[in-house]
């Protein structure tokens, strides 16, 4: 009898430690992706306001340092969902992070007066305009992930 009770409470006590386990992955999850959010949004900002600096022939220090403090908290963010994010978000959340590397690349290179095939202000402008609709996706990725919105809200195609 004092067996048997023993043993509920051992069996109690593990549920209740994996339940509150789960909650802090949850917790720890949620707030990664608040703050790869963030950042990645700031670093797209950054670039848009970096290419029409370019454009207009107007960057100044200030607007480089920027630019590289939305690059720097970027990568800091998306190395914390490396190790946190779920496989479909983190997947998405690489595609983006490609594009937005891509898109630094090419707003440098017109910079410097010699832009890719496809890098002239429009080309750039319009992609980074795109990145806000499919971040959109990825977006609804996470709230899925965190429990946030049905799995039947999450977009089938790549963001």
């Amino acid at each position: 009898m004092q067996q048997d009770q023993f043993e509920r409470q051992q069996q109690a006590s593990e549920a209740q430690w994996m339940r509150d386990r789960e909650e802090a992955r949850l917790s720890e999850r949620r707030a990664c992706y608040v703050a790869t959010n963030a950042a990645y949004r700031r670093y797209r900002i950054q670039l848009m306001n970096y290419l029409w600096d370019v454009h207009q022939g107007n960057v100044t220090d200030m607007a480089r340092d920027e630019l590289e403090a939305a690059r720097h908290g970027h990568h800091a963010a998306f190395a914390e969902a490396q190790l946190t994010a779920s496989t479909p978000v983190l997947a998405a959340l690489d595609a983006v992070a490609k594009e937005l590397a891509g898109a630094y690349q090419r707003i440098k290179r017109l910079e410097e007066g010699n832009p890719m095939a496809n890098g002239s202000f429009e080309d750039i402008e319009k992609d980074l305009q795109q990145l806000w609709e499919r971040w959109k996706g990825l977006r609804t990725r996470m709230r899925v992930c965190l429990g946030v919105e049905d799995a039947g809200a999450a977009p089938q195609t790549e963001p």
